[in-house]
């Protein structure tokens, strides 16, 4: 379901060759492969997040294009050129790759001038002239005389963002660098990193295990999962069209309905569902976020009037509701099997717990999947 369209695509570089390309790339570590035949294009200017929860692969896949590991298989490409496989590897020096960590890894002896100096080539003066300039590009200039420790966490973030640009890498690896930026900071830290990465025309492949991150800051996001990437797209496709349940709730809390196939139907309390290319008898999960489940005070008795797209209304009772500041989270407690629905309005929308209520499930919202074994009714 979810047929929205998609809005227009961005304009692509005219560039046809990947900036960076990984080819079927590999890496076991203890007979496990931790990078699990990964295959990704990043072009000049592009901004691809690598997307998942700790563990799944992500800074391995940073290390072996930042040649500070190998791989077991596969290759790994800058501009078309060969640079990483399991037989031969550029040293890390020569790759034109820069690194953006968590922790800035900034020189507390030397001063923010010489830190963002320090590894550039050529003579002392050109060097100077080089760590000034972007200095003033990050607005840090008339901080160059000032150790780290005298500077706030974002503009030592700054720091380490001039200090890894100053040589001109073709691809910046960027390790959760905004995680240590309080929230009050980091919205702003990472718009001014983006802009600056993107007047570079640097590729850039930032990991981080927050949706919202990738959500704000990519041009593509690569989801992975236990070494592998299950699902490749631009923000807009991956949230709205995910490959399955897991992917889905990676995004957002979410609601599950189970059911039946039975001539490519299902019934269920908020009416019927199509089930296009499910055998009967097939478990299903028809899955939703909690934003896109409409709610209404039982007046009448009868419940609203539904429009085709919310389908059949379903009673439910409050069991809590919570307000979050944006938004209030509402969850309900429904008659049909006892199951716990959420569902989130804007504003403060605080119904007091018992309130009967009617629920409506946006139909061009909601996910149909196999059902997952040992799954539970209800959210």
């Amino acid at each position: 379901m979810n047929r929205e369209a998609a809005p227009p695509a961005p304009s692509t570089t005219a560039a046809t060759v990947p900036r960076l390309r990984l080819d079927g790339v590999t890496r076991r570590l203890g007979g496990r492969a931790v990078v699990d035949d990964v295959s990704l294009d990043v072009m000049p200017g592009q901004v691809t997040c690598l997307l998942g929860p700790s563990g799944c692969g992500k800074s391995t896949t940073l290390r072996l294009i930042a040649g500070i590991d190998r791989p077991d298989a596969g290759e790994i490409h800058l501009d078309g050129d060969l640079i990483c496989s399991a037989a031969r590897s550029m040293p890390p020096e020569r790759r034109g790759v820069g690194l953006m960590f968590q922790d800035f890894a900034l020189f507390p002896h030397l001063t923010v001038r010489d830190n963002v100096a320090f590894g550039l080539s050529g003579s002392k003066a050109g060097k100077a002239a080089r760590a000034m300039e972007m200095l003033d590009r990050v607005h840090l200039g008339g901080f160059a005389g000032a150790h780290p420790h005298e500077l706030s966490g974002g503009e030592q973030q700054r720091v380490a963002l001039a200090r890894a640009l100053a040589p001109r890498p073709r691809v910046m690896l960027m390790d959760e660098p905004f995680s240590g930026l309080d929230n009050r900071l980091r919205d702003g830290i990472r718009d001014e990193t983006l802009e600056i990465l993107k007047e570079e025309g640097t590729a850039v492949l930032l990991v981080t295990h927050e949706p919202d991150e990738a959500m704000r800051m990519a041009d593509e996001i690569a989801l992975m999962r236990d070494g592998r990437i299950v699902q490749r797209g631009a923000p807009y496709n991956v949230y709205n069209a995910p490959v399955d349940k897991a992917a889905a709730a990676f995004f957002s809390d979410l609601n599950t309905i189970r059911g039946t196939a039975q001539g490519a139907l299902t019934e269920t309390p908020f009416g019927s569902f199509l089930l296009p290319g499910h055998p009967d008898g097939t478990e299903v999960e028809i899955v939703i976020r909690p934003q896109h489940i409409r709610i209404d005070f039982d007046r009448s008795g009868t419940g609203p009037n539904p429009t085709p797209e919310d389908g059949v209304p379903a009673r439910g009772v409050v069991r809590r509701s919570r307000y979050l500041g944006r938004e209030s989270l509402v969850e309900f407690r429904m008659d049909h099997d006892g199951s716990v629905l959420k569902a989130t309005v804007p504003s403060v929308f605080l119904p007091k717990p018992g309130t009967a209520m009617w629920l409506m499930l946006r139909r061009d919202r909601c996910f149909v999947f196999p059902a997952e074994r040992g799954g539970q009714r209800g959210g």
